[in-house]
Protein backbone atom coordinates (compact mmCIF):
# COMPACT_ATOMS: atom_id res chain seq x y z
CA UNK A 1 0.00 0.00 0.00
CA UNK A 2 1.38 3.63 -0.73
CA UNK A 3 2.13 6.19 1.50
CA UNK A 4 -0.56 9.17 2.82
CA UNK A 5 -1.94 10.69 5.72
CA UNK A 6 -3.25 8.58 8.46
CA UNK A 7 -4.49 10.15 12.01
CA UNK A 8 -6.93 8.66 14.79
CA UNK A 9 -8.19 12.53 15.86
CA UNK A 10 -11.19 12.06 17.24
CA UNK A 11 -10.56 10.61 20.77
CA UNK A 12 -6.94 12.34 22.27
CA UNK A 13 -7.64 12.15 25.75
CA UNK A 14 -6.84 11.20 28.50
CA UNK A 15 -3.21 10.92 27.32
CA UNK A 16 -2.89 6.77 28.16
CA UNK A 17 -6.08 7.01 24.88
CA UNK A 18 -3.51 8.76 22.67
CA UNK A 19 -0.52 6.75 23.13
CA UNK A 20 -3.24 3.35 22.71
CA UNK A 21 -4.29 5.30 19.55
CA UNK A 22 -1.27 5.86 17.97
CA UNK A 23 0.04 2.46 19.26
CA UNK A 24 -2.94 1.22 17.18
CA UNK A 25 -1.85 2.93 13.83
CA UNK A 26 1.30 2.27 14.13
CA UNK A 27 0.66 -1.38 14.44
CA UNK A 28 -1.90 -0.89 11.21
CA UNK A 29 0.26 0.73 8.97
CA UNK A 30 2.73 -1.82 9.41
CA UNK A 31 0.15 -4.54 8.54
CA UNK A 32 -0.37 -2.96 5.65
CA UNK A 33 2.78 -2.02 4.30
CA UNK A 34 1.97 1.64 4.25
CA UNK A 35 4.27 4.82 5.56
CA UNK A 36 2.33 7.52 6.87
CA UNK A 37 2.95 11.28 5.66
CA UNK A 38 2.91 14.01 8.02
CA UNK A 39 -0.12 16.28 8.19
CA UNK A 40 1.52 19.60 8.80
CA UNK A 41 -0.94 22.12 9.25
CA UNK A 42 -4.27 20.32 7.78
CA UNK A 43 -7.00 20.98 9.79
CA UNK A 44 -9.57 18.13 9.98
CA UNK A 45 -11.62 18.85 6.72
CA UNK A 46 -8.48 19.19 4.92
CA UNK A 47 -7.55 15.91 6.12
CA UNK A 48 -10.52 14.36 5.75
CA UNK A 49 -11.09 15.55 1.80
CA UNK A 50 -7.42 15.40 0.78
CA UNK A 51 -5.98 12.86 -1.76
CA UNK A 52 -3.28 11.82 -0.17
CA UNK A 53 -5.34 10.11 2.46
CA UNK A 54 -4.86 6.42 3.89
CA UNK A 55 -7.53 6.34 6.24
CA UNK A 56 -8.21 8.02 9.42
CA UNK A 57 -11.72 8.89 11.86
CA UNK A 58 -15.07 11.31 11.07
CA UNK A 59 -17.40 12.68 13.07
CA UNK A 60 -21.32 10.98 11.73
CA UNK A 61 -22.66 14.87 10.86
CA UNK A 62 -19.87 15.80 9.11
CA UNK A 63 -19.95 12.59 7.37
CA UNK A 64 -23.66 12.82 6.37
CA UNK A 65 -23.21 16.81 5.55
CA UNK A 66 -19.51 18.17 4.12
CA UNK A 67 -17.91 14.39 3.28
CA UNK A 68 -21.22 12.53 1.55
CA UNK A 69 -20.14 10.99 -1.46
CA UNK A 70 -16.80 12.05 -0.74
CA UNK A 71 -15.31 9.73 1.51
CA UNK A 72 -15.32 5.56 1.56
CA UNK A 73 -16.54 4.44 4.54
CA UNK A 74 -14.32 1.72 6.30
CA UNK A 75 -16.01 0.45 9.42
CA UNK A 76 -17.21 1.51 13.01
CA UNK A 77 -15.82 0.49 16.14
CA UNK A 78 -17.57 -1.72 18.70
CA UNK A 79 -17.09 0.33 21.94
CA UNK A 80 -17.20 -1.95 25.41
CA UNK A 81 -17.72 1.47 27.61
CA UNK A 82 -20.77 2.60 29.07
CA UNK A 83 -23.32 3.77 27.23
CA UNK A 84 -21.08 3.17 24.35
CA UNK A 85 -21.88 -0.36 22.34
CA UNK A 86 -22.53 -2.64 19.53
CA UNK A 87 -20.88 -0.14 17.27
CA UNK A 88 -23.07 2.34 18.72
CA UNK A 89 -22.91 5.47 21.27
CA UNK A 90 -25.08 8.45 22.33
CA UNK A 91 -24.79 11.70 23.69
CA UNK A 92 -25.26 12.38 27.77
CA UNK A 93 -26.89 15.49 28.74
CA UNK A 94 -24.89 16.22 31.52
CA UNK A 95 -25.73 18.91 34.27
CA UNK A 96 -24.37 20.08 37.97
CA UNK A 97 -24.98 18.14 40.86
CA UNK A 98 -25.78 20.80 42.66
CA UNK A 99 -28.48 22.33 40.11
CA UNK A 100 -31.62 21.89 41.27
CA UNK A 101 -33.53 21.35 37.93
CA UNK A 102 -34.42 17.19 37.72
CA UNK A 103 -36.04 16.77 34.83
CA UNK A 104 -34.46 18.07 31.37
CA UNK A 105 -37.76 20.02 30.33
CA UNK A 106 -36.60 22.50 33.48
CA UNK A 107 -33.82 23.39 31.52
CA UNK A 108 -35.70 25.50 29.03
CA UNK A 109 -34.57 28.74 28.88
CA UNK A 110 -30.90 28.03 30.02
CA UNK A 111 -27.60 28.45 28.66
CA UNK A 112 -26.37 25.34 26.31
CA UNK A 113 -22.67 24.58 26.13
CA UNK A 114 -22.19 22.87 22.46
CA UNK A 115 -18.34 21.81 21.63
CA UNK A 116 -18.90 22.37 17.90
CA UNK A 117 -21.56 23.75 15.63
CA UNK A 118 -21.31 20.48 12.95
CA UNK A 119 -21.25 17.69 16.13
CA UNK A 120 -22.89 15.18 16.11
CA UNK A 121 -22.96 14.36 19.83
CA UNK A 122 -22.84 17.82 20.74
CA UNK A 123 -25.08 19.30 18.63
CA UNK A 124 -27.26 17.06 16.60
CA UNK A 125 -28.10 14.60 18.88
CA UNK A 126 -29.07 17.09 21.59
CA UNK A 127 -31.32 19.23 18.81
CA UNK A 128 -33.07 15.84 18.25
CA UNK A 129 -33.16 14.88 21.84
CA UNK A 130 -34.56 18.70 22.90
CA UNK A 131 -37.21 19.63 19.94
CA UNK A 132 -39.99 17.65 21.74
CA UNK A 133 -39.28 20.46 24.40
CA UNK A 134 -38.84 23.63 22.05
CA UNK A 135 -40.79 26.61 22.51
CA UNK A 136 -41.45 29.14 19.23
CA UNK A 137 -38.42 27.32 17.89
CA UNK A 138 -36.05 27.35 20.80
CA UNK A 139 -34.98 26.14 24.17
CA UNK A 140 -31.93 27.42 24.80
CA UNK A 141 -31.65 31.10 25.83
CA UNK A 142 -28.13 31.33 24.68
CA UNK A 143 -25.43 28.66 23.65
CA UNK A 144 -21.49 29.04 23.95
CA UNK A 145 -19.40 26.67 21.86
CA UNK A 146 -16.59 25.72 23.61
CA UNK A 147 -14.35 23.71 21.21
CA UNK A 148 -14.67 20.33 23.18
CA UNK A 149 -16.32 18.51 24.70
CA UNK A 150 -13.83 18.56 27.48
CA UNK A 151 -13.80 22.23 26.90
CA UNK A 152 -17.45 22.03 27.77
CA UNK A 153 -17.21 19.91 30.68
CA UNK A 154 -15.21 22.46 31.82
CA UNK A 155 -17.41 25.47 31.20
CA UNK A 156 -19.92 23.38 33.32
CA UNK A 157 -17.81 22.86 36.18
CA UNK A 158 -16.91 26.51 36.12
CA UNK A 159 -20.62 27.48 36.15
CA UNK A 160 -20.19 29.17 32.63
CA UNK A 161 -23.62 27.51 30.88
CA UNK A 162 -25.94 24.59 32.80
CA UNK A 163 -26.23 21.90 30.24
CA UNK A 164 -24.01 20.22 27.65
CA UNK A 165 -24.37 16.86 25.60
CA UNK A 166 -20.81 14.94 25.97
CA UNK A 167 -20.11 11.61 23.70
CA UNK A 168 -20.50 9.19 25.84
CA UNK A 169 -17.09 7.42 24.45
CA UNK A 170 -15.73 10.66 25.82
CA UNK A 171 -17.45 10.52 28.94
CA UNK A 172 -16.69 6.63 29.71
CA UNK A 173 -12.69 7.67 29.07
CA UNK A 174 -12.66 10.62 31.32
CA UNK A 175 -15.05 9.26 34.04
CA UNK A 176 -12.47 5.79 34.21
CA UNK A 177 -9.19 7.84 34.00
CA UNK A 178 -9.70 11.63 34.71
CA UNK A 179 -12.88 11.13 37.20
CA UNK A 180 -11.78 14.54 38.30
CA UNK A 181 -12.73 16.27 35.04
CA UNK A 182 -16.75 14.70 35.76
CA UNK A 183 -16.64 15.00 39.43
CA UNK A 184 -19.82 17.44 40.56
CA UNK A 185 -21.47 16.34 36.96
CA UNK A 186 -24.03 14.08 36.68
CA UNK A 187 -25.89 12.66 33.59
CA UNK A 188 -29.57 14.40 33.68
CA UNK A 189 -30.43 12.70 30.09
CA UNK A 190 -29.46 10.01 26.91
CA UNK A 191 -29.89 10.72 23.83
CA UNK A 192 -31.13 8.47 21.26
CA UNK A 193 -28.25 5.99 19.78
CA UNK A 194 -25.87 6.96 17.25
CA UNK A 195 -23.85 4.65 14.97
CA UNK A 196 -19.97 5.20 16.64
CA UNK A 197 -17.37 7.58 14.55
CA UNK A 198 -16.51 5.89 11.28
CA UNK A 199 -13.32 5.21 9.84
CA UNK A 200 -12.69 6.68 6.40
CA UNK A 201 -10.70 6.83 3.49
CA UNK A 202 -10.72 8.60 0.10
CA UNK A 203 -13.71 8.33 -1.85
CA UNK A 204 -11.55 6.40 -5.00
CA UNK A 205 -10.47 3.65 -1.97
CA UNK A 206 -11.99 0.83 -3.45
CA UNK A 207 -14.21 -2.18 -1.32
CA UNK A 208 -11.51 -4.85 -1.07
CA UNK A 209 -8.88 -1.96 -0.24
CA UNK A 210 -10.91 -0.57 2.51
CA UNK A 211 -11.68 -4.33 3.58
CA UNK A 212 -7.97 -4.79 3.79
CA UNK A 213 -7.44 -1.77 6.20
CA UNK A 214 -10.83 -2.95 8.51
CA UNK A 215 -8.63 -6.15 8.56
CA UNK A 216 -5.68 -4.40 9.51
CA UNK A 217 -7.10 -2.67 12.21
CA UNK A 218 -8.64 -5.57 13.41
CA UNK A 219 -5.79 -7.66 13.59
CA UNK A 220 -3.89 -4.63 15.09
CA UNK A 221 -6.36 -4.97 18.38
CA UNK A 222 -5.53 -8.58 18.45
CA UNK A 223 -1.80 -8.11 18.30
CA UNK A 224 -1.91 -5.10 21.16
CA UNK A 225 -4.55 -6.60 24.03
CA UNK A 226 -3.35 -3.99 25.86
CA UNK A 227 -3.99 -1.20 23.39
CA UNK A 228 -7.22 -2.89 22.86
CA UNK A 229 -8.44 -2.78 26.27
CA UNK A 230 -7.30 1.02 26.98
CA UNK A 231 -9.02 1.86 23.84
CA UNK A 232 -12.04 -0.13 24.80
CA UNK A 233 -12.73 -1.29 21.42
CA UNK A 234 -13.52 -5.22 20.87
CA UNK A 235 -13.84 -5.29 17.12
CA UNK A 236 -14.10 -2.49 13.79
CA UNK A 237 -17.56 -3.66 12.36
CA UNK A 238 -18.20 -3.17 8.26
CA UNK A 239 -20.34 -0.03 7.54
CA UNK A 240 -21.11 2.11 4.98
CA UNK A 241 -23.33 5.80 4.70
CA UNK A 242 -26.72 4.20 4.96
CA UNK A 243 -25.73 3.27 8.39
CA UNK A 244 -24.97 7.05 9.13
CA UNK A 245 -28.30 7.90 7.21
CA UNK A 246 -30.31 8.42 10.98
CA UNK A 247 -28.63 11.48 11.87
CA UNK A 248 -30.44 12.61 8.85
CA UNK A 249 -33.52 11.49 10.23
CA UNK A 250 -32.59 13.03 13.32
CA UNK A 251 -32.08 16.27 12.10
CA UNK A 252 -34.93 16.47 9.83
CA UNK A 253 -37.15 14.98 12.80
CA UNK A 254 -36.24 18.05 14.86
CA UNK A 255 -37.04 20.46 11.87
CA UNK A 256 -40.83 19.18 12.16
CA UNK A 257 -40.83 19.66 15.96
CA UNK A 258 -39.90 23.20 15.71
CA UNK A 259 -36.13 23.34 16.21
CA UNK A 260 -34.30 23.15 13.02
CA UNK A 261 -31.19 25.28 14.48
CA UNK A 262 -29.84 24.46 18.39
CA UNK A 263 -30.58 27.92 18.32
CA UNK A 264 -32.80 30.72 16.32
CA UNK A 265 -29.50 33.09 16.32
CA UNK A 266 -27.21 30.20 15.27
CA UNK A 267 -26.81 30.19 11.73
Amino acid sequence: MSQGFAELLMYVAPPRVCAASEAWLQRTLTLLGASRLDVGGLDLPGLWLSPHLLFTQTCGYPLMTLLRGKVRVIGRPVYELPYSGGGDHCSLLVARVDDPRRELAAFFDSHGLINSPDSNSGMNLLRHRLAPLQREGRFFSAISYTGGHRDSLRALRERRGDLAAIDSVTWGYLARDHSEEVAGLRILDISAPSPSLPFIGPAHLDQNTAAQIREALNQALRDLPDVAATLAIRQVLPASEADYQVLLDYRDEAAKRGLARIHPEDG
